[in-house]
């Protein structure tokens, strides 16, 4: 046996198809907890082992920060491994901790340093920071390789300021944030200020074009840009800049994506330029030592909301691949082994989501046993659902000692929400915490130190430059800083040009001159220290200098007190950066991070706390026991969905994704009335609900059922009572398209044959009730002449 064949025996026949593949284009259709990150990392590592890929010659891009480390990580462990087992004989785990880090030291110094990990915003935050300078936009604007990264309340700052102030618009009538969001909307179709007034040539279209053009004026003048422009930039560089787009296409030679169904417009063009160099993809075929190697599944896109568009998932076989139906294409692969879920759950997964129309077929199996029925709770209000979900909890908790409180998760469609559980919740002292709610970064004593730290980095910041000017006070008044801030947009300066020359300070600020320039002095020695001092010792310096740290003891409040801890964290952070990123530790690099960051990349998983989040925050988690609460019409699925069939099948994308959570149980519950927004109104159960397997289903009484459901959990019972009595087809007998009959679904036919011998499953397709798989052995199913 070679050393691949030994490398690979863990995974399955489709995972290793798709690991194996070498050049080329490949779509992995991917279902939920179907071992997709082991595919990833075992493809990596197969594509340096054996076809002796070098590491800097790989991009992988992940759907956040936290996947991106958990691959490397596995890389490196996997690297590490083999490494043991050569030189020692013995599992990496077997070692001495020095010697597992010396390994590991050694493994990340020859590949895992030199591969590209991370997200659409992390990998060409970092392509920028080479190229940027090479880019002029239509209008000559330019930005530096230190330009800050304005997060999403910068934006909409320097928007509201357009509106409001310098265009003077009605805000009611250009409300900021709905400009923003059109001006995000365009950039996420590669649109500029000149395509999107073309797109929309009304007056509405004209104003929101002209402030965008503003907008990206005053990017440009804080040698800033935001989020969107992090991933738009580097596409209009590769167009307009043969040389750039060159040097990366033949840098990045075999290219993965994760979650490719939440790809947006600009980053399929960033991958395709990467990929095919400006050639159209659909007749590209210099695939020597090339491919591209994409994961996704178009059942789980539910980020339309952000420009995310499953259709290119869809498309994938046109653009790349051979264009050949599934049974024949070499350009496809389906991982569809579920090693996350129970069987029961994975039944009504796939009964939901066969409802769909815009997707690539595929159906969940599973690896594991039938596990317990799911539970429908019909409450007669929110307070009654709450109640219900958070003693479930209590009672599971203590029954079951190897359930702590994280193994919990209530998942619901709006974050209003989650009102009802926290009070419950508080109630009877079980600990919780929400998901998606304020990010660490986004608190103001947090922010209040990256922007010392960012006017450091980039003095033309100006965002930044006036957040902290007069924090902690230093006695400079709103009317210096507006004198300040006048002068330089007469002069045509950017305001730190005013603020470094000290005889325009002295004549301007009067007698908070002195305030000023002291605070000129705190930027001023930080940038001294930039390219000699790492980041922990900059943002110590600027924590005395700045008074900072001093100003929050001497309040003495608790919310002070509260607030130093997290600055104290903060710096934690910057120490734990540096520990990681040993190829570029630098001020610069860790804004760059702070900037990307996530509530989920900060999830901290060894807190013993029940998780509340919505459903789009619970995408790619997994917990031993999910509760989905309130499916009803109007709710969920959400009341702009129910006459919009392409929202409503995201919709129902959504709940499977709920589902697909749970790993042991799942609680599903809905109430007969609500009060969300003040006024209590009873509701209708959701149409969901009728989408599911009955028979796989409890509930706290047969009426919990609406009308639409054609089986009472007593009616399931005794129907699989008799089915137990009624003989089986010999598993040796069974052919595709075979015509059956089972006593609960009626009739089908055999679409898919899974295993051998004793050990085989039957996908059967039946008419109005979907595809299920059925194992002969313990299911009735009797086949038709």
């Amino acid at each position: 046996m070679t050393q691949t064949i030994d490398f690979l025996s863990h995974l399955n026949a489709s995972q290793r198809q798709a690991v194996e593949h070498y050049c080329g284009p490949l779509l992995v259709v991917a279902g939920a907890g179907s071992g997709k990150t082991r595919a990833l990392t075992y493809r990596i590592a197969n594509l340096v082992l054996t076809h002796r890929v070098d590491p800097e010659n790989i991009l992988a891009v992940t759907f956040t920060n936290k996947a991106a480390r958990e691959m490397k990580d596995r890389i490196e462990k996997l690297f590490a491994d083999r490494e043991a087992q050569r030189e020692y004989g013995k599992p990496l785990d077997a070692l001495p901790p020095d010697e597992q880090t010396r390994l590991k030291s050694r493994i990340y110094k020859t590949i895992t340093k030199d591969l590209w990990i991370g997200t659409f915003h992390a990998l060409c935050t970092r392509i920028l920071r080479f190229d940027i300078e090479k880019y002029q936009d239509r209008n000559g604007r330019q930005w530096t390789r230190t330009f800050s990264i304005f997060d999403e309340s910068d934006a909409q700052s320097l928007v509201k300021d357009i509106v409001v102030n310098q265009l003077n618009l009605d805000d009611r009538k250009f409300d900021p944030r709905s400009v923003r969001f059109a001006i995000s909307n365009a950039k996420n179709q590669s649109w500029s200020p000149q395509d999107l007034e073309r797109e929309q040539p009304n007056y509405r279209g004209r104003v929101i074009a002209n402030v965008y053009s503003m907008y990206q004026d005053a990017l440009a003048a804080n040698n800033a840009l935001d989020f969107d422009d992090l991933i738009l930039m580097p596409v209009k560089l590769f167009r307009q800049n043969e040389q750039v787009r060159a040097y990366w296409h033949n840098r990045f030679r075999h290219i993965l994506v994760d979650e490719y169904q939440d790809t947006n417009r600009t980053q399929y063009d960033l991958i395709r330029l990467l990929v095919t160099n400006r050639e159209d993809s659909s007749r590209f075929n210099d695939w020597h030592y090339r491919s591209v190697f994409v994961v996704g599944d178009a059942d789980q896109s539910i980020y339309s909301f952000r420009a995310a568009d499953f259709t290119i998932l869809m498309d994938f076989q046109d653009d790349f691949g051979d264009r050949l139906p599934d049974d024949d294409t070499r350009t496809m692969v389906k991982l569809e082994e579920n090693y996350r879920s129970t069987q029961n759950i994975l039944e009504a997964a796939n009964q939901l989501i066969e409802n769909n129309t815009e997707r690539i077929e595929k159906i969940l199996r599973p690896t594991r046993g039938s596990g317990e029925s799911i539970f429908l709770y019909r409450a007669d209000d929110e307070v009654d659902e709450a109640e219900f979900v958070v003693q479930k909890i209590r009672e599971l908790e203590a029954k079951h000692p190897e359930l702590s409180w994280s193994k919990f998760a209530i998942l619901y469609r709006t974050n209003a929400q989650s009102r009802s559980f926290e009070e419950i919740l508080v109630h009877h002292k079980v600990p919780y915490k929400i998901i998606g709610g304020l990010r660490f970064y986004d608190r103001k004593e947090i922010k209040d130190v990256l922007a010392y730290l960012r006017a450091i980095a980039n003095p033309y910041d100006t965002v930044s430059l006036l957040r902290v000017i007069n924090t902690p006070r230093r006695g400079i008044g709103k009317t210096t800083i507006d004198t300040l801030v006048r002068a330089s947009q007469e002069l045509n300066q950017p305001l730190w040009e005013i603020l470094q020359d000290e005889t325009s300070v002295k004549t301007l600020a009067g007698r908070s001159a002195k305030g000023v320039l002291s605070f000129v002095q705190i930027i001023q020695k930080g940038r001294e220290q930039l390219d000699t001092l790492p980041a922990n010792e900059i943002i110590q310096e600027v924590l005395e200098a700045s008074g900072y740290v001093a100003d929050l003891k001497a309040q003495g409040t608790d919310e002070a007190e509260e607030r130093l801890k997290n600055v104290e964290e903060l710096y934690n952070a910057v120490n734990q950066f540096q520990e990681d990123n040993e190829e570029d530790p630098s001020l610069i690099a860790f804004l760059a991070n702070a900037s990307l960051a996530s509530d989920l990349d900060n999830l901290d998983e060894g807190e013993n706390k029940v998780s509340l989040m919505t459903l789009h925050s619970s995408k790619g988690l997994e917990f031993p026991v999910v509760f989905l609460v309130g499916l009803e019409q109007g709710l969920f699925p959400n009341h702009r969905s129910i006459d919009n069939p392409a929202a409503l099948e995201e919709e129902r994308r959504l709940c499977y994704v709920g589902i697909t959570r749970a790993q042991e149980r799942l609680f599903i519950s809905y109430a007969r009335a609500r009060r969300l927004y003040g006024n209590r109104e009873f509701a209708e159960p959701s149409l969901f609900l009728s989408e599911l397997p009955k028979e796989e289903m409890e509930s706290n009484s047969a009426s919990a059922f609406p009308s639409r459901f054609t089986k009472t959990i007593a009616q399931s019972r005794e129907q699989r009572e008799e089915d137990a009595q009624l003989p089986n087809t010999h598993e040796d007998d069974w052919s595709v398209g075979d015509r059956v009959i089972h006593r609960a679904y009626g009739e089908g036919q055999v679409t898919h044959i899974f295993g051998a011998g004793n050990k085989i499953c039957l996908a059967v397709k039946f008419p109005g009730m979907g595809q299920k798989i059925v194992d002969p052995k313990i299911t009735s199913v009797q086949r038709l002449d």
